[in-house]
């Protein structure tokens, strides 16, 4: 078994990240909640190939936010049920699901083992959390959890920033070049450090809102870890990157370094 470190887990920052998100909720929701690039082209895309949702699977929502993707994975077939640990975002969710969506959505913290065995121990087909790892002070609960709410051989399917190139602790750059020809050109990429250790961080997920949010970085190993730990095996990972454009510019933003992945999806399988 892999000995995953303790200092990776941050509960000292639960109620405080909560606060947080309550907070941020409805901001972030008006902003990005009919969608954006990095939803559209990159998390759902690589989410819906992973979690090949087929009509009539049960799948558990983890962190489930405003309910975008839950309410996309209903569209697919799938009955779900929905929780996140933020008051104002099931809110949200419920005001924006139809009645007749096949969703039910719950109150309740992700890293709390007995409020996720009330979901039904070996119930679940599948399992996703989009988006949110990083923004959990506790995942080893979670994964522990899961591997008892889903049926042997389910999935769980989750999406982050990817530890290695998009965190609070990179750097994002653009340099000029002169190529053999004499003229100039342009590249962009990251400048990384802070990668092994366990860290949380205050970043904006969103510039401008409300208040900055916790991040909680964890390095590869102590993610996989704490799933091969859990008891699941990993069967399938993703690194989307957003399109190459028409023209390229200078600049920093990730439709600048379209060969740098700024999502990790990853499937494992209970």
């Amino acid at each position: 078994m892999f000995n995953v470190k303790a200092n990776s887990e941050f509960p000292e920052l639960a109620d405080q990240n909560r606060r947080i998100w309550d907070a941020n909720a409805a901001w972030w929701d008006d902003r990005i909640g009919e969608g954006n690039d990095f939803q559209n082209c990159l998390i759902e895309p690589a989410s819906e190939r992973l979690l090949a949702i087929t009509r009539g699977d049960l799948v558990l929502d983890v962190a489930c936010g405003a309910g975008r993707f839950a309410r996309r994975m209903a569209s697919l077939g799938g009955r779900v049920v929905a929780f996140d640990h933020s008051a104002a975002f099931i809110e949200r969710a419920r005001a924006r699901t139809p009645a007749d969506a096949g969703i039910e959505y719950y109150l309740a913290d992700a890293a709390d083992p007995n409020a996720l065995s009330d979901f039904g121990i070996g119930r679940f087909d599948k399992a996703v959390c989009t988006m949110a790892i990083m923004d959990m002070p506790q995942i080893q609960p979670l994964l522990k959890a899961l591997k008892q709410l889903l049926k042997p051989g389910g999935v769980f399917v989750s999406s982050l920033t990817h530890p290695c190139f998009h965190t609070p602790s990179t750097q994002r750059f653009t340099e000029t070049n002169e190529d053999e020809s004499g003229r100039y050109s342009f590249r962009s990429g990251v400048k990384v450090w802070s990668y092994l250790a366990p860290y949380s961080k205050k970043t904006e997920g969103i510039l401008g809102q409300p208040e900055p949010q916790l991040h909680f970085h964890r390095p590869l190993h102590v993610l996989l870890g704490s799933c091969f730990d859990a008891g699941f095996v990993i069967d399938g990972i993703e690194e989307p990157a957003l399109p190459e454009p028409e023209t390229r510019k200078a600049g920093i933003r990730w439709s600048d370094m379209t060969d740098i992945p700024p999502i990790l999806v990853v499937r494992a399988r209970a």
